[in-house]
């Protein structure tokens, strides 16, 4: 296609390609609900990114999907959200989730250095797998500038111990002998994608699917303070340097909109039916931003990336599970 016909369609190819690959993955969730729509987005972008020679028109499309759509996903998922809600339900779990993260952060910082794992990745792999996966890693993305590349990576790892962590958290809660509230705990601060903390929970009973969902919703909150960290270390990690990077270009503004959003929801602003209905409308939004990065993800530039991000995933992982049981045999959660 001609220069300057590319430029008149300007962001709308992308785009489209987008909504196409988010409307067939979100049927696939329908059919598959354990997997998700999230996750279908992101494997048929790539899918159809590395099968197909994809014409160049779609990039800036694309570009604006897995960038301004993620943000504004992000504060539109923020209405379904009631911080007094999450308050009241999840102050019991509250050391247990903030130990977890802790450790999670920790470790993808030291083990992402000790693997020689490029920071950016590390750091989405970390906030992925310490708060809530995929809402997670859109926030941080492109507050540390990360590329679709890394992105697609990070969302596929720790998608992929998420499934893991249905099978093997119910049966490793049988063995432990864990009450419904403990088990509850557990998987609502160990596994990080909802559909997948979901369906742990409720395998083991109904009341510990109840307790795990909203401990998972009280963890989701987290997003905000460490968004804004990474804003502010962003920010001290270009001082001084021929990057100019000031706070105001880097400033997570969709944060704040996210958190705007759950209190308007709070003090009752949007009513009883709308915050179901921007719930939904997030998790489209998502997919549509999920299928935008993996349209535009290079799976050449993930096999050079290699392995050891995978292990990082697992260590993470399995490190933030173990916390997790640790803090909770301290505190006679079990």
């Amino acid at each position: 296609m001609e220069p300057a016909v590319a430029t008149k369609l300007g962001v709308w190819p992308g785009i489209l390609a987008s909504l196409a690959v988010a409307a067939a993955a979100l049927l696939l969730g329908m059919q598959v609900p354990l997997v998700g729509g999230a996750v279908f987005a992101i494997l048929l972008g790539v899918l159809v990114a590395n099968a197909l020679r994809l014409s160049p028109t779609l990039k800036p499309g694309l570009a604006f999907c897995s960038r301004k759509v993620l943000q504004f996903a992000i504060v539109v998922l923020g209405g379904g959200l009631s911080l007094t809600q999450v308050w009241h339900t999840g102050r019991e779990s509250a050391v247990v989730m903030l130990g977890t993260l802790l450790m999670a952060l920790l470790m993808a910082w030291g083990l992402g250095r000790l693997l020689r794992i490029p920071t950016n990745l590390a750091a989405l792999v970390g906030v992925g797998t310490g708060i809530c996966g995929g809402s997670a890693i859109a926030a941080v993305a492109p507050i540390v500038e990360a590329e679709d590349d890394e992105i697609a990576f990070a969302i596929s790892t720790v998608f992929l111990f998420n499934l893991l962590a249905v099978v093997i958290f119910p049966l490793f809660g049988a063995l432990m002998r864990m009450t419904d509230n403990g088990f509850g705990i557990w998987a609502g601060t160990a596994i990080n994608d909802t559909s997948s903390v979901v369906a742990a929970g409720y395998s083991y009973s109904f009341a510990a699917g109840t307790t795990a969902t909203i401990v998972k919703l009280a963890r989701t909150t987290m997003i905000v303070p460490v968004a804004l960290g990474f804003a502010f270390w962003r920010t001290r990690a270009c001082r001084g340097s021929s990057m100019q990077v000031g706070l105001c270009r880097i400033f997570p503004w969709f944060v704040l909109g996210f958190l705007g959003a759950a209190v308007l929801n709070t003090v009752g602003a949007f009513g009883t039916a709308l915050p179901q209905h921007l719930s939904d409308a997030g998790r489209v939004l998502i997919c549509v931003a999920l299928a935008g990065v993996g349209l535009g993800t290079n799976l050449r530039n993930l096999v050079k990336t290699g392995a050891r991000p995978v292990l990082l995933g697992l260590l993470i992982w399995a490190g933030v599970a173990c916390t997790s049981l640790g803090l909770q045999w301290i505190l006679r959660q079990f």
